[in-house]
C-alpha cells in the first residue's frame, strides 16, 4: 500500500540529487533538464512543482507537474505515486507527455478522473542525431531569426501550434505566455526561419530545449503553400548545424506517428529511432 510520504514535492535544496536523476537520460528528460538548470525547483520559477519519488530514502524517480506533466525515470511504482499525488491534486495541466510506456502507465491511472482527453498520441518517435547528414546540405538561407523580426515569426509560430496541438496559442490569456516563450527563443537565439522573397516565413524551426548534453528541435513549419517543394530537409539540416555546432553534441526530436512525410525527412538528414514519447492533450 503506497503512502503519502512515498513522494513529495522538492525543495530547492534538493536540486544535486533531482539533477543526478535527470542525467540518467539526457536525452529524453532534455525539456524539463533546461528549465530545472535556469530556474533551480523553486515552483514559482520552475512555472510548476517537481515531485520525487523515494525509494530506501534514495531519490529515484521525478515527475514535473506545470503547464505539463512529464513523468522522468519513473517506475511503475514510482507512477502509482505520482498518480495518486495527481489525482489529490486535480487536473491542472493541459497535457501529460513522456516517454511512451511510463505516460501510458500514468494515463491508464489517472483517466477515470481526468477523462476524456481531446486527443490521445500513443506513439511519437524519439528521434536522435549526434552529426550532419552526409547527403543533405544545409539551407544556406535559413538563419537566426532576429529580435527586431517578432511580428514576422509569430505568425508562423501560430500557425504551427494551431495545425500540430488543435487548438490556437491565442486562446485563454490572449496568447501572452505563448508570445513571451516565443520571444524568449528569439532573445537566446534559438528560433531560426527561412524568409521567402516577400518577407514571409518559409521554414521555421526551434530549438526548444538545450542542456549541455542535449538539445531537443520543435516547432518545424513549412509555409502550406511551398510544402513538397523540397524546403524542410535542408532547412532541417541547417537547424542542426547550428545545433550541434553551438547548443549541444547531442539533438533530438519527436514525431508523431502519423507524420511519414515528416519522419522521412528527419531520417533523411540524419536522425535515428531511439524510443517513443506519448502525448495526452486536454
Amino acid at each position: 500500500m503506497l503512502t503519502q510520504t512515498t513522494t513529495r514535492v522538492l525543495e530547492p535544496s534538493d536540486l544535486p540529487a533531482a539533477l543526478a536523476v535527470l542525467h540518467r537520460d539526457p536525452v529524453a528528460n532534455a525539456f524539463v533538464t533546461s528549465r530545472v538548470q535556469v530556474a533551480g525547483l523553486d515552483p514559482w520559477r520552475l512555472g510548476g512543482e517537481m515531485w520525487g519519488w523515494y525509494e530506501d530514502g534514495m531519490l529515484a524517480s521525478l515527475c514535473y507537474a506545470g503547464a505539463n506533466l512529464v513523468p522522468l525515470c519513473a517506475t511503475p511504482r514510482a507512477i502509482r505515486g505520482f498518480a495518486d499525488r495527481a489525482r489529490r491534486a486535480g487536473r491542472r495541466c493541459s497535457s501529460i507527455v513522456g516517454p511512451a510506456e511510463s505516460t501510458a502507465l500514468l494515463w491508464r491511472l489517472l483517466e477515470p478522473n481526468w477523462g476524456p482527453a481531446r486527443e490521445v498520441r500513443e506513439h511519437q518517435p524519439l528521434m536522435v542525431t549526434d552529426r550532419l547528414s552526409d547527403t543533405v546540405a544545409p539551407d544556406p538561407y535559413v538563419r537566426r531569426v532576429r529580435k527586431d523580426e517578432m511580428e514576422t515569426i509569430m505568425p508562423a509560430c501560430v500557425a504551427m501550434f494551431t495545425e500540430e496541438v488543435g487548438v490556437s496559442p491565442l486562446a485563454g490569456d490572449g496568447g501572452l505566455l505563448y508570445q513571451a516563450r516565443v520571444a524568449e527563443l528569439v532573445g537566446s537565439g534559438r528560433s531560426f526561419a527561412r524568409l521567402d522573397r516577400h518577407g514571409k516565413v518559409l521554414f521555421k524551426a526551434e530549438i526548444g530545449a538545450a542542456t549541455t548534453q542535449a538539445c531537443q528541435i520543435q516547432g518545424v513549419w513549412v509555409a502550406p503553400e511551398y510544402r513538397g517543394r523540397g524546403y524542410a530537409a535542408p532547412g532541417m539540416a541547417a537547424v542542426l548545424r547550428y545545433a550541434l555546432a553551438d547548443i549541444a553534441p547531442v539533438a533530438s526530436l519527436y514525431v508523431n506517428d502519423y507524420n511519414t512525410a515528416a519522419r522521412a525527412t528527419y531520417r533523411k538528414v540524419g536522425f535515428q529511432e531511439v524510443g517513443a514519447f506519448m502525448s495526452v492533450l486536454f
